[in-house]
């Protein structure tokens, strides 16, 4: 399909067509949760006023025509991350996916004395489930350094790597930063040694062309709710002798073949870890999210991304007393940012009473804020929907907070 002309793009997100506090909103918070387009609300529509019913179990045509639904939106997924269906589980959304395999191949695979690398840019999620892991285990958590510009120390990277790395964790993209990191040379430098890889790339999906097999990641999760999605579901691949090795990390309906007094059999990929009814409207809408940035142009949503970062970071540099963090030179369209002598919050609340979005705080971020020596940042996300008149009233709303404060 020929792809979506920018001018239209706005116009097929219905929340956007508002006014808050009497002006008119500027949705600039899209690292949080992006905005839905109207073929994703009216797919969740569909399914509730047309065929709800649960799934793989029923003879009649609501549940035949939600299961079809449902499988074709993983084999989109699947074909658009360069998966196969077996390897692609739905799950509640990037949190999930990380403590699935902090469990249920951590458990079996990571051991006393041997090494977790997190990097120091990870969102608490992708580094919680790992400490837990280790406080099981007895393994050890290493922290890969953060340089100066929010890019991770690759020199520092792989002299840490050793017989004892057992696993990579790190983000795709940063959501404090926005650094696209090099996670391909990373994953070949990790498998080196023996390690697995785990990249969080909850950040990436919205922003960049993903492909797991050219990656070769052992393991690749992202939400739905970031890339245009509902909230409530997510995707986690795993290569797929590594799934068919992992146990259960839930039990009940539909991850079981067959069950007896004296015990079970597990289903096959990619059902083993599904149980119970799944978030069955969310699959499917997600899979129509993923055919709207296909019609859009992964490509295509990238360049005019970039294009409003350079032009927001050309902007607000020109601003007495903007510091930015994240100066790395791969970035997505993440501008994070302190005003000397100005609290984030406070401008945050000054912003909102203007229309205008952003996100203030850690970003879930702490150690890295804690690396910087600050308490957070302001943070303003682009989508593929946002234009360049809405960062200049950004920052027009931003010169007149800061008079005010």
């Amino acid at each position: 399909m020929e792809a979506i002309q920018k001018k239209h793009i706005k116009t097929q997100f219905p929340i956007l067509d508002q006014e808050v506090h009497g002006k008119a909103l500027i949705y600039f918070d899209n690292a949080a949760t992006s905005q839905k387009p109207k073929r994703v609300i009216d797919a969740i529509t569909r399914y509730y006023t047309e065929y709800n019913s649960n799934i793989h179990r029923g003879a009649h045509y609501l549940a035949n025509k939600a299961t079809e639904e449902y499988e074709q939106a993983r084999e989109r997924i699947a074909n658009y991350i360069g998966a196969s269906t077996q390897e692609v589980n739905f799950v509640r959304g990037t949190t999930e996916a990380v403590n699935l395999v902090a469990n249920a191949w951590g458990n079996l695979n990571i051991h006393e004395g041997d090494e977790i690398l997190v990097s120091g840019l990870e969102h608490h999620s992708n580094m919680v489930p790992w400490q837990m892991l280790a406080e099981r285990s007895g393994a050890k958590i290493i922290i890969i350094p953060v340089l100066e510009d929010g890019s991770l120390d690759q020199a520092a990277f792989k002299n840490l790597l050793s017989a004892q790395t057992k696993l990579l964790a790190v983000n795709h993209v940063s959501n404090a930063l926005g650094t696209i990191n090099p996670v391909k040379e990373m994953i070949s430098a990790a498998h080196e040694v023996g390690a697995k890889v785990f990249i969080d790339g909850a950040q990436a999906i919205p922003h960049l062309s993903i492909d797991v097999k050219d990656l070769d990641a052992d393991f690749y999760a992202f939400s739905g709710h970031k890339a245009y999605g509902p909230t409530g579901i997510g995707i986690l691949y795993g290569k797929e002798e590594l799934l068919l090795a992992m146990k259960p990390y839930h039990g009940g309906g539909e991850m079981i073949k067959e069950v007896r007094y004296d015990g079970f059999t597990v289903n096959a990929l990619p059902y083993k870890f599904e149980a119970g009814t799944p978030n069955i409207c969310g699959a499917i809408a997600l899979g129509e999210a993923i055919a709207f940035m296909e019609d859009v142009g992964i490509d295509k949503i990238a360049q005019i991304e970039a294009d409003l970062l350079a032009y927001a970071t050309e902007k607000i540099s020109a601003i007495d007393g903007v510091k930015i963090y994240g100066t790395a030179a791969d970035k997505a369209s993440v501008l994070s940012f302190l005003v000397e002598g100005v609290h984030p919050f406070d401008l945050g609340i000054l912003l909102d009473k203007q229309g205008v979005a952003i996100r203030t705080g850690h970003h879930c971020c702490q150690p890295l804020m804690g690396h910087f020596d600050i308490e957070g940042t302001c943070r303003a996300s682009f989508a593929v929907y946002n234009t360049k008149e809405e960062i200049d009233l950004f920052i027009k709303a931003l010169e007149r907070a800061l008079m005010m404060l």
